[in-house]
């Protein structure tokens, strides 16, 4: 059957099989909405490495769409309805949550945090603030109630996926902790196709950050980690927050992201110890 494209992202293009799909990992790369012109070597065999070993590990835990690997940077999954909802599940407080308890916010996503929080914190329990999926602008904030009053999940479902989400998260969490890294936060999408499933990518450098336990301090900006943050920094430094030109990007910077991207999976899979990598 000849491959249709089914829908072409920042970094990965879908091909439509019929009951399946074909999620091919390209070497694009992203940030602050902003799809750069340029690849990053080996970035997309990368993430399907990383995807394919955690998919492995967590079918059963809770289902998901993996079926297996096609080739280097592709992989076949069942075709499932997509539920407009990221589920992202935050163990530690940083990044936009970080950012609204600066300015005083202490409810997040309808749960309530103790005062006196420092940035990169770890949270007295695993939270999850889950947002809207847009396939164009930016993903909004939404509630359970939102989320079932406008008929995008039924309740029993929402108390499902709550709890999956929370069940992956203690997984991967606690699996990386034993290879010396911390996944802080991570965002989670679910379809149905014969009951509900984990669909789209697991934590990788693109969809989560992985932070070295060896150089986590409470309170900093946590930049010495092997996910996209590498890169948001450098541009950041360089005053780009996705408007205006896109800045040149030198070689030396496309390597060390490509670099950061190929050790998330050597190091949570156990290939690499992370005692041995550089920063």
């Amino acid at each position: 059957m000849e491959a249709k494209l089914f829908r072409k992202g920042k970094t990965r293009d879908v091909y439509d099989l019929g009951d399946n799909l074909l999620i091919v990992a390209t070497n694009r790369i992203s940030a602050f909405d902003v799809v750069f012109p340029f690849d990053i070597e080996g970035k997309g065999e990368s993430l399907t490495n990383l995807s394919c070993f955690w998919l492995e590990k967590t079918k059963k835990i809770f289902p998901n769409h993996f079926i297996r690997r096609e080739s280097k940077d592709s992989i076949l999954v069942k075709k499932a309805r997509r539920i407009d909802i990221e589920f992202v599940v935050r163990g530690y407080l940083y990044g936009s949550a970080w950012r609204s308890y600066q300015k005083g916010q202490r409810t997040v996503s309808g749960v309530l945090l103790p005062n006196n929080l420092r940035m990169a914190e770890k949270l007295p329990s695993p939270i999850i603030t889950p947002t809207t999926k847009e396939d164009a602008g930016h993903d909004m904030e939404i509630s359970k109630a939102e989320a079932i009053s406008r008929k995008l999940v039924t309740k029993d479902e929402w108390g499902e996926l709550e709890e999956a989400s929370l069940n992956l998260y203690k997984f991967y969490s606690r699996h990386a902790e034993s290879n010396g890294i911390i996944i802080p936060d991570f965002k989670l999408e679910f379809g149905r196709a014969d009951g509900l499933i984990q669909i789209d990518e697991p934590p990788t450098h693109d969809s989560a950050r992985f932070w070295p336990r060896k150089k986590y301090e409470i309170g900093k900006e946590q930049s010495d980690s092997l996910d996209k943050e590498y890169f948001r920094s450098w541009l950041m430094k360089h005053g780009f927050k996705g408007d205006g030109p896109v800045p040149e990007v030198p070689e030396e910077t496309k390597r060390e992201v490509s670099r950061r991207c190929r050790l998330a999976y050597e190091v949570l899979s156990g290939k690499t110890p992370i005692e041995s990598v550089k920063f």
